[in-house]
């Protein structure tokens, strides 16, 4: 889930008052007041309406996949426009979901038989959760009601994927409508801030499995539809790939009582880890008995999710626009591109900011990690070099955002992932378009880092 974006340092409400007041809308925008209007974007640059160009290091919300104004899939959307734009999948099909649906399938390694479109990744999440009910109705094992999940996790703004995940602050508002008696949580799979010092990574994942079944045989094994998970973290902590052998053992929990095992790749998945799925890097040998995906999957150019097991619903304009996007993953090899330029995009923010660097923020960095062309810096603003700084009232990460906007790049700050009541953490990601080239690895991490630093030199460092 993409944070508000910040004004600048400095900004005074009266000042956000007038903004908006000066730009009405009537959009009901995620920010309390207009953003920024984009009128052009190709590649990986969006201008905007008075002609200011960004770098967009952010695709959306880890969406665009193949850049803006990719020339093969704005063609394929007009000609799929001059044939047929939508049909009734109770009554036909047609040829662009039926391709996109064999394309899916025959990148998946054998892990999936049939798969179903939606609108977009909350939709896909809730379709997740109503399949794996229908499964168990049909085989008559209708007492499998429970479904398990993971604290600090996102799914999704329905009701319904509001009770699958877990964060206190995003729930708050709902909390006297949440369904806690069907839907329950267990520690997420966070080395960076909950392995302990004294156990080994094998020992982490060994307690975080044994922490599963425990849920299993409290709530009876023989109620529980399924687990699910997030392969790769996307906003609430930033990043955070699973410990080695973590999904072979969440999953095999989920063979021993008979029940699914579910994974969230709306975020990581399509591509964006430097495999098709993200489970295919993670997990090669535990593909999941469902599967959510989106994002990528439209590439930003439909709005566009799928359930990977059984079909749901087809839309031809979508499906056509999603087709042409998944074969120039193939045709212009953007899946390799993706992990080639995520390595080299690792090795260069740990380079400018990780321990050893030279730059003035690194004593503030907590960690860097991700994958593929997936990546957040977590800061830490509680150490003791961070007393005296005053950043005005605002976040640190939606500084650094702000920051960054002034200087011409496109980022996501997030706050409120890393301890369990949501109050603690800043955390800055970094997920361009695939078409991404190493000189613009170089120009973000440049403009990203001269950001971070402008930040800290104003509050006082």
């Amino acid at each position: 889930m993409a944070t508000a974006l910040a004004l600048p340092n400095g900004q005074s409400e009266a000042a956000k008052k007038s903004l908006v007041a000066d730009r009405p809308t009537h959009i009901l925008h995620r920010t309390p007041w207009r953003p920024p209007v984009a009128t052009k974007a190709e590649g990986l640059r969006v201008t905007l309406e008075d002609g200011t160009t960004l770098i967009d290091a952010a695709g959306g919300a880890a969406v665009v996949s193949v850049g803006h104004g990719h020339p093969k899939v704005i063609q394929a959307i007009k000609d799929q426009a001059d044939k047929v734009c939508y049909v009734y999948n109770m009554q036909l099909s047609n040829e662009p979901a039926e391709e996109l649906a064999d394309f899916i399938i025959d990148e998946s390694d054998g892990a999936f038989e049939l798969c179903g479109f939606v609108s977009g990744g909350s939709e896909a999440m809730e379709g997740t959760i109503k399949l794996a009910r229908q499964y168990f109705w049909e085989i008559g094992e209708k007492q499998r009601t429970n479904f398990i999940a993971r604290n600090l996790s996102f799914h999704g703004n329905t009701v319904a994927t509001l009770n699958l995940a877990y964060h206190p602050t995003r729930r708050a508002p709902y909390a006297g409508i949440m369904d806690d008696t069907h839907f329950h949580h267990v520690s997420p799979a966070y080395a960076a801030r909950f392995q302990k010092a004294e156990e080994t990574e094998e020992q982490y994942v060994e307690r975080l499995r044994q922490e599963l079944e425990n849920k299993f045989i409290e709530l009876g094994p023989e109620t529980v539809a399924g687990f699910c998970a997030e392969t790769v973290v996307g906003a609430t902590t930033g990043c955070v790939p699973p410990p080695k052998g973590y999904l072979k053992a969440m999953k095999s929990v989920c063979e021993k009582y008979g029940a699914l095992f579910i994974l969230d790749e709306v975020m990581s998945g399509m591509g964006r880890m430097g495999s098709y799925h993200a489970w295919q890097t993670y997990g090669p040998d535990s593909p999941p008995d469902i599967q959510a995906v989106a994002k990528g999957l439209g590439g930003g150019y439909a709005a566009i999710g799928a359930v990977l097991m059984s079909a749901k619903v087809a839309k031809a304009i979508v499906c056509a626009a999603s087709l042409a996007v998944q074969k120039v993953f193939k045709e212009e090899k953007l899946i390799d591109n993706c992990k080639a330029q995520g390595d080299y995009l690792g090795e260069l923010l740990q380079k400018k900011l990780g321990p050893g660097s030279s730059s003035p923020a690194a004593p503030f960095v907590f960690d860097i990690r991700g994958g593929g062309l997936f990546w957040a810096t977590e800061f830490d603003l509680t150490v003791p070099g961070a007393a005296n700084l005053d950043f005005k009232g605002q976040a640190f990460a939606l500084a650094v955002q702000a920051r960054c906007l002034e200087n011409g790049l496109i980022l996501m700050g997030l706050t409120g992932g890393a301890n369990l009541e949501g109050t603690k953490g800043d955390h800055v990601m970094i997920c361009p378009p695939y078409t991404v080239t190493k000189e613009d690895v170089d120009e973000i991490v440049k403009l990203y880092v001269q950001s971070v630093e402008e930040v800290l030199k104003e509050a006082g460092l």
